[in-house]
């Protein structure tokens, strides 16, 4: 390949991440329901995102690949930060692999996950999210149960994901005072 095909080829491979990122940014608008699911977890049991009302969930949609894998250790990273708080971490497999392939991805972590991850053999969540293509996804979703942050997709424009601190602080909002009082 010449330099001039490979910078051709590189430029056609971030615009076309940064398109798919920017049409899957307009599946939810921060404000709306969050769709609800039940699942069941690696231990076999039954999981809702309703369960979780009155209390801030960052959701995070995965499948068994690299970003996915860094994207779920930053939700860890999230969980650790925010013990004792009224918050809830989820992590869906929502590609519908196994859960021997699940556990076998898990287990290449550089950090044991301690939330709950759902599996998803119907993709469920794919289609209630809009998901597939654009993995990892994160969402931040309040009290009530309405999405209030979220990233869409694999990378920012920079190239990043979504670090444990940008979710922290919007999780922060969410458990501040005046956002707890007039919710």
């Amino acid at each position: 390949m010449t330099r001039r095909t490979g910078i051709g080829f590189l430029m056609a491979s971030v615009f076309l991440c940064s398109l798919g990122t920017a049409q899957a940014g307009s599946f939810f608008k921060v404000g709306e329901p969050a769709p609800n699911f039940t699942l069941t977890s690696l231990e076999g049991q039954k999981v809702s995102l309703e369960q979780y009302k009155g209390k801030v969930v960052v959701l995070g949609l995965f499948h068994i690949c690299q970003p996915c894998l860094i994207q779920s250790t930053n939700l860890q990273k999230v969980s650790e930060a925010i013990q004792n708080k009224p918050v809830a971490i989820v992590g869906v497999n929502s590609s519908g692999d196994s859960q021997a392939n699940v556990s076998e991805f898990l287990q290449t972590f550089p950090v044991k996950v301690t939330y709950p991850y759902l599996l998803d053999p119907d993709q469920t969540t794919d289609k209630l999210y809009g998901g597939g293509k654009f993995i990892p996804n994160v969402y931040v979703i309040d009290q009530q149960g309405l999405i209030r942050w979220q990233r869409v997709g694999n990378f920012f424009t920079d190239g990043t994901l979504a670090e444990h601190e940008m979710i922290l602080a919007e999780v922060e909002k969410l458990l501040a005072p005046s956002n707890s009082s007039s919710m």
